[in-house]
């Protein structure tokens, strides 16, 4: 008798039930991804964001987690979420988690205009909780997203920095901590300049806030000379920044009394801070670097410009030669070097003499020199004093900028997409804006949890150890390293990428069960985790369990 009989004949003899195939046993009437959810909604309740978003359970309140959740695991329009989160159209368990029941795109735009009401507090508690001590450091960059149509009325032509020409865009000012988290976004119209959105955030820090010495840490372009002292210094704001290789060459002038001046290029040791003063810059420090490194690669192209600047010339050259001689031949040499001559911006290089008969060139040795002589050297400054911010703190806080950097890449490309923007109303992409900096939060509390099993630095301390200066470049730890290499942590489990692991906790899924007597009553069922799924939940210390309802 086969051994599978025997089981079932001493299972019905101990008052068991015997079904002929599994399908009669349990019946899945339904199984949607469930595991990244868990880990998403979570960490956004261990991190206090849903008593952040509103105190008073509400069905806005509500809707705002499951945006914010939705934002991360499947970034979509709001009627696509909205569908998503239906109990009908269900593509994930957040929906039935949260037990949100019938989910409208028009009820989606609801919570938008909740949620911009709420903005004000959010940022605020955030700010709270983030930027804290005597000398808080806040790090703002600016970027811009490209919209499609004319509806929106802050939709205008400005500095494109996704690079699509013809399109009107929106302008956002992130705000973040030291560390690069998040902590408020303004958004503005699409041609709002950096230094005018700097103006509207000095006035707003102070009592939004209520820090009582905050310093502004933004790069060069946005944190001018001139928006300084009319922006900064009158709100009481102290900054970070850098200089404009124009003020920068105002250092090598000696003073009006023989004064030697106060930047020597030639005496700068490679990968040191040097701290200087100068008379154009009063109650400023200014840290002088040069990297070597940046030196060389400048160098290196900056031939490659000349070169092909000379070809050019060449060309235009050959073709006034075979022009008859005569004022029409120089006049067609002359809009000739107009069109073509500065395309690589390195004309200015170079002394041209056209004649009616031909032209010619040469390298204009001097101005060359002059500026290779700047290679590899930056200047950052600040109004902070030494006890406050010591010289390579204050290169480190403006070096920190690529934090911000890394925000908007991920709200604009890889992960969380700003874009495409599904809403017009004014407020309603401020809103949108505001989700996906409140996505991005999470996100980035998130890195920092699963770090050792991302492809991430897992151990920040020792690859900041291994500079010996702020000025090198930046190191990775050698288990950083190691996962790279190898692509397997060294508990052997698979390295991810944030994509790729949140991927792969969806296949853990919630499942709706029934039994063959009670077919009307479903009950829910949890599949068995992974390794690696079980080791992300520990690492996030998140049940998944607890995340499960019907």
């Amino acid at each position: 008798m086969p051994p599978v009989l025997v089981d079932a004949i001493r299972a019905a003899l101990d008052g068991g039930v015997v079904f002929p195939s599994l399908d009669a046993a349990v019946t899945i009437r339904r199984s949607r991804p469930h595991g990244h959810v868990a880990a998403v909604l979570g960490t956004l309740r261990s991190l206090g964001l849903v008593r952040i978003l509103g105190r008073k359970a509400e069905r806005m309140r509500d809707l705002a987690v499951a945006a914010v959740v939705a934002r991360i695991i499947d970034p979509a329009s709001k009627l696509a979420t909205a569908r998503a989160l239906d109990p009908q159209t269900a593509s994930t368990s957040l929906g039935a988690v949260l037990g949100l029941g019938p989910v409208t795109g028009n009820g989606m735009l609801d919570m938008l205009d909740w949620l911009l009401k709420r903005q004000p507090w959010i940022e605020r508690s955030l700010a709270n909780r983030h930027l804290k001590g005597g000398n808080t450091l806040i790090l703002y960059d600016v970027s811009s997203s490209y919209l499609e149509g004319r509806c929106c009325p802050l939709a205008a032509f400005g500095h494109n920095r996704d690079g699509k020409r013809g399109k009107r865009q929106v302008t956002y000012g992130l705000l973040c901590a030291a560390d690069g988290c998040p902590v408020a976004v303004e958004v503005f119209a699409g041609n709002t300049g950096d230094p005018s959105a700097v103006a509207s955030q000095a006035a707003k820090i102070h009592r939004r806030f209520g820090i009582d010495r905050v310093a502004l840490v933004g790069d060069r372009g946005m944190l001018a000379t001139v928006r300084i002292r009319e922006n900064l210094e009158p709100a009481g704001l102290d900054w970070v920044s850098a200089l404009k290789t124009g003020d920068i060459r105002k250092l090598l002038k000696e003073g009006a009394d023989g004064a030697p001046a106060p930047l020597v290029p030639e005496a700068l040791a490679p990968d040191a801070v040097a701290e200087i003063t100068g008379p154009e810059f009063p109650g400023e420090r200014l840290m002088v670097c040069l990297n070597p490194r940046l030196r060389e690669e400048r160098r290196r192209k900056r031939e490659e410009l000349l070169g092909a600047t000379e070809r050019t010339l060449a060309d235009i050259a050959a073709a006034a030669a075979r022009a008859r001689p005569g004022p029409q031949n120089r006049d067609r040499t002359i809009k000739a070097l107009g069109r073509k001559a500065n395309r690589r911006k390195a004309e200015k290089h170079f002394d041209v003499t056209v004649r009616d008969g031909g032209m010619d060139w040469k390298r204009n040795r001097d101005r060359i020199g002059a500026e290779a002589r700047l290679d590899g050297i930056y200047v950052v400054c600040t109004s902070l004093d030494s006890p406050s911010l010591g010289p390579e703190a204050a290169v480190e806080a403006y070096k920190s900028l690529a934090s911000v950097e890394r925000a908007f890449l991920a709200m604009k490309t890889s992960r969380l997409r700003i874009r495409l923007v599904h809403v017009y109303s004014e407020d309603h992409v401020r809103a949108h804006v505001f989700l996906c900096m409140l996505a991005y939060y999470l996100e980035w509390h998130m890195r920092r949890r699963l770090a050792p099993i991302l492809f991430e630095d897992d151990d920040r301390e020792a690859a900041r150890a291994q500079r010996s200066s702020p000025v090198e470049p930046a190191e990775v730890s050698e288990s950083a390293k190691a996962k790279a290499d190898t692509k397997f942590t060294p508990d052997g489990l698979p390295v991810h990428s944030f994509t790729t692991l949140l991927a792969d906790l969806a296949t853990l899924t919630l499942n709706e069960v029934t039994l063959p007597d009670s077919p009307d009553h479903a009950f829910p069922l949890l599949a068995q985790p992974t390794e690696l799924q079980a080791r992300a939940f520990e690492l996030l210390e998140i049940d998944p369990a607890k995340y499960v309802a019907m």
